[in-house]
């Protein structure tokens, strides 16, 4: 059996679809399954059992034996969230909980860490473990991740095999539900399909033009590759980037969303909201090197391949993955 936290929720159901397709069809699916929109994510998908995230740990207590790996995806993602107690529940007890179980049972673990523990990037986007004690995030969402990473690493006692990952912008099939938490892509696409045009901030940032902020996008496709390869690797445990490795402009993500739907560009700017301008991200690149180093070759798409492959084969149709 493989685990798969936060199994109906984008990056959980993507990653159960990666597993069906290399014919690992006992899932246990972990989530709390409240949302009826989410249901359609997990539609098709070979799954041995659901478990409710509440009742999750008295399930493991009694079938541990039976569990080859555990994908620990689950979090409260909402970088707007300001109740610490939200994120102290699902974010940090729960990922505490679950890391002492693997240790106990002897299972292989790998978790959902996140680039917002960056923050504004003054230290870089390195995965050096040294420096994330340092790490300075902007919000609450973030600061959890962080924590949790720090105290991961503080550990005595770890799992064999445990790995991090730093999420950077992930965007793809299956995010439809998350709203305002959604990718600027999938934003992107329906505001085009809705007025003909895209909204992008405005620069505040005397180094950068309007539209030319940057990010570090990465389809979700890729990071469910990563999943797979550390869950057959097992080796070499830390805390890993997970990027494209390149950063790009929004207005290359705006111009390639209008060209994978057929339409010519049409791009209008707006103030970027006064309360969030001193916590706006200008630049995130990952330094993909530490992963790379531990024997993964596999290419990452490009933003070009990434957003024609979401557009036309799942945005368009109505498709999840």
């Amino acid at each position: 059996m493989i685990i798969v936290t936060g199994a109906a929720g984008f990056i959980g159901s993507c990653l159960i679809s990666k597993l069906n397709q290399e014919n690992f069809n006992f899932i246990i699916a972990v989530d709390d399954f409240s949302s009826p929109e989410k249901e359609r994510n997990l539609t098709g998908k070979r799954i041995q059992e659901r478990v409710h995230r509440e009742e999750f740990f008295a399930w493991l207590d009694q079938n541990y034996q039976e569990v080859e790996f555990l994908f620990h995806i689950g979090a409260r993602t909402d970088t707007t969230e300001f109740d610490w107690q939200v994120f102290e529940h699902l974010n940090l007890n729960y990922s505490k909980t679950i890391w002492q179980k693997c240790i106990d049972y002897q299972i292989p673990l790998v978790y959902a860490s996140s680039a917002a523990t960056y923050g504004l990037g003054e230290l870089g986007y390195d995965d050096n473990e040294s420096l994330i004690p340092q790490l300075k995030p902007l919000n609450p969402y973030g600061e959890s991740k962080n924590e949790f990473d720090i105290w991961a690493l503080e550990q005595e006692r770890k799992p064999f095999f445990w790995a991090g990952l730093k999420f950077f912008n992930v965007y793809g099939p299956n995010e439809y539900h998350k709203e305002r938490m959604a990718s600027v892509i999938f934003h992107a696409y329906n505001q085009i399909c809705q007025t003909g045009e895209m909204r992008l901030f405005r620069s505040h940032h005397p180094d950068f033009r309007d539209g030319e902020q940057m990010r570090d996008f990465v389809y979700v496709k890729d990071v469910v590759d990563v999943c797979s390869f550390l869950m057959h690797h097992r080796r070499n445990s830390g805390i890993y980037n997970l990027g494209s490795g390149k950063a790009r402009t929004f207005l290359d993500l705006a111009n390639n969303t209008f060209r994978a739907m057929g339409r010519e560009s049409q791009i209008n700017f707006v103030d970027t909201p006064a309360d969030i301008r001193d916590k706006y991200q200008y630049y995130t690149q990952a330094n993909m090197g530490k992963l790379r180093s531990i024997g993964y070759t596999k290419h990452f798409c490009t933003l070009e391949e990434g957003i024609t492959d979401y557009v036309q084969n799942y945005l368009l149709p109505g498709k999840t993955l």
